[in-house]
């Protein structure tokens, strides 16, 4: 964790003013994640998690929906689908259109215990079905994701990579630092700092912090708000964030059908 931190503040020193596209990309599936950082924990067996998200970004101005489902395998090992759709770029709905559709699996090879994190990878593809001003005509690329619980905070570190089929576009990758902090039973605080490489250049082009709050809403549904800066006035320099997210079944459901079983 300490060299995965040290590697992100050399990205931070780096200044140089690079633009491209905001790709939302491979991402992870509410509420086993913060924003756009994946946490090593997944649902569980024949469970399903459904995630739609909305968020807003100015300079450039984006409106962008994202439908994230995963699915447990097992307790250690789920299928993650998910597609971003803009609605809006640049304030005119005509450039509205798909990105990239992703699908992509998780592995939990280590489990935590109390002084070792958590440690999974996650391997996927990308499909070219979008406009394209926003594709990368496919892809593929995997990721390293490390948890750690410390009292009543979890912290998360990714390393991701993609490589695009696109000629024009470079390979690219993020490292993202997340954290949980739970204040009551059923709500946390979620903080977040994530760079990116650009995939047109060999640049950062996004350097952003996140703050927001997630809310167990009930037994098997949350909702999560959120907002992201940006450092050293890099693009976006403001973004909005909100989803909903459905684990099913729930855990009461599961408790009842284990009664009703046993009657």
């Amino acid at each position: 964790m300490k060299r995965l931190l040290a590697v992100f503040i050399f990205i931070v020193f780096l200044t140089s003013n690079a633009y491209s596209f905001d790709r939302k990309g491979f991402s992870p599936t509410a509420p086993f994640s913060v924003f756009s950082t994946f946490s090593a924990e997944s649902p569980k067996k024949k469970q399903v998690a459904i995630d739609l998200g909305f968020e807003v970004a100015n300079n450039p101005d984006i409106e962008r929906t994202n439908l994230n489902i995963s699915y447990g395998l097992t307790n250690n090992l789920e299928v993650i689908t998910n597609l971003p759709y803009n609605l809006s770029y640049k304030n005119s709905g005509d450039d509205a259109g798909a990105e990239d559709i992703n699908l992509g699996f998780k592995h939990r090879i280590i489990d935590e215990t109390t002084y070792i994190p958590a440690f999974a990878y996650m391997l996927y593809i990308a499909g070219d079905i979008g406009k394209e001003e926003f594709s990368t005509e496919g892809g593929a690329g995997g990721g390293l994701i490390l948890t750690k619980k410390i009292g009543p905070v979890k912290v998360h570190g990714n390393v991701m990579y993609f490589h695009p089929n696109r000629e024009d576009l470079k390979e690219t990758w993020n490292i993202n630092l997340g954290s949980e902090l739970s204040v009551s039973y059923n709500s946390s605080i979620l903080f977040e700092i994530i760079g990116r490489k650009a995939i047109d250049k060999d640049k950062i082009d996004l350097l952003e912090w996140r703050l927001g709050y997630r809310v167990k809403i009930t037994d098997c549904s949350y909702t999560t708000v959120g907002a992201g800066f940006d450092i050293k006035d890099r693009s976006p320099d403001l973004r909005l964030m909100f989803s909903i997210s459905v684990v099913l079944p729930g855990e009461k459901q599961k408790l009842k059908r284990i009664v009703e079983d046993s009657d």
